[in-house]
């Protein structure tokens, strides 16, 4: 397999590569020892060898290669949301609400003002560390998606967001959003006017809301005070009134008592963010609350003093333009409240546990199911003699549980910024009904029972199990039951990571659709019919983490297949449905005016797509379907409990990933040892624990299990492929995720992990120096002890994966361009290697050694190495140059260690940002992160 050095023939590296890996991959076709991607890897490594390619020509190599996936990516944006063939039409839409049939007659005034003012759909903007691009680059993607050419050479790799840059993305995104709805609303108003005459002049549309957790989502994260969210609501307050008051602004003296009224509102929201302190001392809270409750009135609590100035300005309006503007602004208003978007608070169900342990002093664990009853029973009986006790900010300096400062929090934002507007209280993990009756006693306790709603997350596979059960738990409360009936709407919500992470993704989609299902059957026998549920289903953009890959349509009714919805219907239960749009990845798609007036059409399409006959074989087929899934399920569950999974995941995968958020990505362990030994992935946060998959190669999440599962009975399963829009939608994310995995990209990097190869390069080598090097790497190697897991471990996804394609013989492969990025990465990866076992030995030093340092490097832990490095191995001899000493000088070399500098650490550095920015290109081509 040795191929000489290779000459430089062509100027272009990277056609010349592609057509290398093409060579390679035809051969090893006809040959089963054959490894493309070590070959290529290899190939590049000897380039750098014989001086044909430095780091300068990696570097341009790498960007090349990002621009290129920068640029499809951008032109993928625009065909899922249908910019490229034509957005959905707004106006054409409402058309077709006012007559369903163009034969026929419009339908009753009443019937269309039911369709606009029911909200149906909700987008929610969620941050997650998924900011895998600078700001810059995000804007630059989404101008291109929307037309514009895509500048070369941009900046790839991210910075970390600070929570304040979150909240900026999202705020800019839902600006967009909500200037969307607003072409929205005047589509609606302008076909009922052709239609009602003035009678449209009384519609208020809301059919479709925006809501953000950005700033309020504290599940996994220590970075946001109360004062972080009150600062942030206030904001988005701060925002939607002068969002209004520029909406007024050209309409003339018909609209000046309710610019008037929004001036005064203005100046003391302005007053009152500004007496947010930075950090909460007891005498600046004390100065927060004498603004908070000083200014109540004139910073409005509520939107009915600016609602009820509407129907007179639209009355003195001067023409139907302005009556127009008027009424598409109070749309906005009545539909958000006083924020520009809906606010959603999440925590974690413990930090509920904990709060209200504390205070009614309970011993028993609400997963202690021997114990359980008695806890339910103490909860009731807690409920019912529960008295609201007055909030006000003191009490949050002084409450220590989270979840009751949460609740405090929400009491003071109710009462001083905004009552108008309910606010969801999200509580992850659910596991138990028991979780909820004590977040209700939470809520009556601090006076907010009537301004939250109270939202399970069942994401993990216990709680899409047995959600039923914690729903039954709670409905058996009257405390809970009167809560709902008060509300009128029961709010659940659906994670994808998780599940994702522990089922698969199209086990955990299965899951959820089969819980929908049974909680319509459950309302019903509570006699809750007539109530609104809201279904709100939290995937990402990334197949790894539910985002259906095909278009904006396919990943809404792939999200709520239209048997949930239809079942809902007959149950006579009114829906909601919201979706997330996640971090930098989900703001794309609201980029530009463009995208994001294209999103809002693609889901008003969806949330007004009637509601008929479900004609689907797959629900025909219901026990062939369950046993699909539940072998799917059990493959991935089983591969999460091997060990040599955890070692593939914790190899070198989190060093690969820049951080993308604001929270940690890895449960880190201290400074000294580096990088945690991951034994388990639930060790990994879900996001990360998705990149790094992308990363490697290899999205086991999306396809592992199927292969055994299609084997079982290969006919049904390529008939339910071809004649089940359900199936077909759900194998469509394994195939995106497929078209991203690569056997021979996986095999390359555990062959990475193998002291043998290494071995086998050593007694292969004739090049100086190299045979004492690639036996040092080797050595390394064998002290991580990785080998014989993940060997195993490949083994088994091989074995499924052989299986799959057997059973589906199109399925796609992952496109040369790609393969080439992990083999490049790879030759970058083993290059650093090369220069780990090059450090020169030194006297134990911050409980580090040498062998230890070379171990952490081999984990691409660098960037903490090559510090500690600087501080072993001074760069320069320090103060002493350049004085003078009044004698003669001797030489001053041997203070300084400029050679290691040159030629290993700085290389080491530059080669490790290259390592970085295929990961960063890779992103592109996957189209999202983790």
């Amino acid at each position: 397999m040795h191929h000489g050095p290779m000459p430089d023939i062509t100027p272009d590296p990277l056609q010349e590569l592609l057509a290398r890996l093409r060579e390679a991959r035809d051969a090893a076709a006809q040959d089963p020892f054959g490894d493309p991607v070590l070959l290529i890897a290899l190939a590049i490594s000897r380039r750098v060898d014989d001086g044909l390619l430095d780091l300068d020509g990696l570097a341009a190599l790498v960007q090349r290669l990002s621009d290129l996936a920068a640029a499809d990516r951008a032109r993928r944006l625009a065909a899922y949301v249908g910019l490229s063939g034509g957005p959905p039409s707004m106006p054409a839409l409402a058309e077709r609400l006012v007559r369903p049939d163009p034969e026929d007659s419009p339908i009753p005034f009443a019937r269309y003002r039911a369709l606009l003012e029911t909200p149906r759909f909700a987008a929610v903007f969620t941050a997650h560390p998924t900011f895998s691009l600078p700001p810059e680059t995000n804007t630059a993607l989404a101008q291109a998606a929307s037309g514009a050419t895509l500048p070369e050479g941009l900046v790839h790799r991210p910075s970390p967001p600070t929570l304040g840059e979150e909240f900026r993305q999202a705020a800019a995104a839902i600006a967009r959003g909500r200037d969307a709805l607003d072409g929205l609303a005047a589509a609606l108003l302008t076909a009922a006017k052709g239609v009602w005459g003035d009678r449209w002049t009384t519609l208020v549309p809301r059919p479709v809301l925006l809501a953000s957790w950005v700033g309020y989502d504290t599940d996994g994260r220590t970075d946001i005070g109360w004062w972080d969210t009150l600062r942030l609501r206030l904001t988005m307050k701060r925002l939607q009134l002068e969002r209004l008051q520029g909406q007024l602004a050209g309409l003339g003296d018909c609209a000046a008592p309710l610019r008037a009224r929004l001036g005064g509102a203005l100046d003391a929201v302005a007053t009152q963010i500004a007496a947010v302190p930075e950090r909460p001392e007891p005498e600046a809270v004390e100065r927060l609350a004498a603004a908070m409750v000083g200014l109540r009135e004139a910073a409005l609590t509520g939107t009915a003093p600016l609602l009820d100035l509407f129907p007179e300005a639209i009355a003195a309006a001067p023409d139907d333009a302005t009556r127009l503007a008027l009424a598409v602004a109070r749309g906005g208003l009545a539909a958000h409240g006083l924020a520009l978007a809906h606010t959603h608070m999440r925590l974690n169900a413990a930090q509920v546990h904990n709060a209200v342990r504390q205070r009614l002093g309970f011993a028993a664990a609400p997963d202690d199911m021997a114990q359980r009853r008695g806890l339910l029973a103490a909860i009731n009986t807690a409920l019912a003699e529960v008295a609201a006790q007055p909030v006000d900010f003191g009490a949050l300096l002084a409450e220590q549980a989270s979840a009751a400062r949460l609740m405090l929090i929400c009491a003071q934002i109710a009462k001083h910024v905004d009552g108008s507007a309910p606010i969801r209280f999200l509580i992850a993990e659910t596991e138990t009904g028991y979780t909820l009756l004590a977040a209700l006693w939470l809520a009556r306790r601090f006076g907010v029972d009537r301004a939250v709603e109270l939202s399970p997350l069942f994401e993990t596979a216990e709680a899409l199990d047995r959600g039923e059960r914690v729903l039954e738990e709670a409905l058996r409360s009257p405390h809970f039951r009167d809560y709902i009936r008060h509300h009128g709407r029961l709010c659940l919500q659906f994670g994808y990571s998780d599940s994702g992470r522990y089922v698969g993704q199209l086990a955990g989609s299965y899951l959820a659709e089969r819980l929908k299902l049974r909680l319509v059957e459950l309302l019903r026998r509570h006699k809750l019919d007539g109530i609104e549920v809201v279904l709100f289903d939290t995937h990402g953009e990334s197949v790894g983490r539910g985002g259906h890959p095909d278009s904006l349509a396919d990943r809404l009714a792939y999200l709520s297949p239209p048997q949930a919805r239809a079942a809902l219907d007959r149950a006579g239960l009114k829906l909601r449905e919201e979706t997330a749009f996640q971090g930098g990845d989900g703001y794309l798609l609201f980029g530009t005016p463009q995208l994001a007036a294209a999103t809002i059409a693609g889901i008003a399409a969806h949330a007004f797509t009637p509601i008929g006959p479900v004609d689907d074989p797959v629900y025909a087929e219901a026990d062939y379907v369950a046993d699909f899934f539940a072998t799917v399920r059990r493959e991935m569950q089983a591969l999460v409990a091997d060990p040599g999974y955890a070692a593939l995941l914790g190899a070198f995968g989190p060093g690969l990933l820049d951080r993308t958020g604001s929270r940690p990505a890895v449960r880190q362990s201290d400074g000294l040892g580096g990088p945690m030994r991951i034994s388990h992935p639930s060790q990994l946060r879900a996001i990360p624990n998705n990149a790094i998959l992308q990363q490697l190669g290899w999205m086991a999440n999306s396809i592992h299990g199927l292969g055994i599962a299609a084997a079982a009975n290969p006919d049904a399963f390529a008939d339910l492929r071809a004649r089940s829009p359900r199936f077909k939608r759900a194998l469509a994310l394994a195939a995106r995720a497929a078209a991203c995995s690569d056997i021979g990209v996986l095999r390359a990097v555990v062959d990475t992990l193998d002291p043998g190869p290494w071995l086998d390069r050593a007694g292969f080598t004739r090049r100086e120096g190299r045979r004492a090097a690639l036996l040092g790497i080797a050595e390394a190697v064998d002290r991580l002890d990785l080998d014989a897991p993940t060997r195993r471990l490949f083994r088994r996804l091989q074995a499924d994966h052989l299986s799959l394609r057997a059973a589906w013989p199109d399925l796609p492969v992952m496109p040369d361009r790609l393969v080439l990025l992990h083999a490049l990465r790879l030759a970058l990866l083993h290059r650093i290697w090369l220069l780990a076992v090059e450090l020169p030995e030194f006297s134990p030093r911050h409980g580090a050694t040498r062998d230890a340092l070379v171990l952490r490097i081999l984990q691409l832990d660098i960037e903490p190495v090559l510090k500690l490095l600087e501080e072993i191995f001074p760069a320069a001899p320090g103060a002493v140059v350049g004085l003078d000493f009044h004698e003669p000088a001797p030489p001053r070399e041997g203070l300084s260690y400029a050679r290691e500098h040159a030629e290993i650490f700085r290389p080491m550095a530059r080669l490790f940002a290259l390592v970085r920015g295929c990961g960063a290109a890779i992103t592109h081509e996957v189209g999202a992160f983790g």
